[in-house]
């Protein structure tokens, strides 16, 4: 979706729908798995007892984009 979207510029809203579709369909599969969700959860409740232990914010990781 990223790359079609940087490729066609203002026309993404009509060229990229099927790019688009695809990425809402994964998305949608992530979000209602509950072991994803609990999984998120338990990495958020590290990172806030960390910093809240430290003081120190963790630097947020870059994850690559398609």
């Amino acid at each position: 979706f990223t790359q079609c979207c940087q490729d066609t510029g203002l026309l993404m809203v009509v060229k990229c729908r099927a790019e688009n579709t695809a990425l809402k369909d994964c998305l949608v599969g992530y979000y209602s798995d509950p072991s994803f969700y609990e999984e998120c959860k338990r990495e958020y409740l590290k990172q806030r007892a960390e910093y809240r232990a430290t003081g120190i914010k963790k630097k947020r990781q870059n994850l690559p984009s398609n």
